[in-house]
């Protein structure tokens, strides 16, 4: 797995994936009243295959517990992404458990 950082980008909404200083990905949002809505997830294809994606998901959603935000998972690697861990599923709001069912 390659080492990168993940921060959050308020200006541009959305999480940040960094190898070496480079964005290697995105995980775009929309914040709401008490949550966060995941749009899109995207690993620039240079970066695919390195478990990317996995540690971007996982940071951005340590950050919503963080900040006491529901998630609302439209982006479909997120919804994947709690659905394969269900220690988040926690976060989804059941009016949005079906995207990760």
């Amino acid at each position: 797995m390659t080492q990168a950082t993940v921060v959050d980008n308020p200006e541009t909404h959305r999480y940040e994936i960094l190898v070496e200083g480079d964005v290697a990905g995105f995980a775009q949002y929309r914040l709401r009243p008490g949550k966060i809505v995941f749009l899109h997830t995207e690993i620039d294809s240079a970066f695919e295959g390195q478990g990317l994606g996995s540690q971007l998901a996982r940071a951005a959603l340590n950050g919503a517990r963080d900040r006491a935000l529901s998630v609302v998972p439209l982006c479909p690697f997120i919804a994947s992404y709690i659905k394969r861990h269900p220690e988040y599923a926690d976060l989804v709001p059941d009016n949005y458990q079906d995207e990760t069912a």
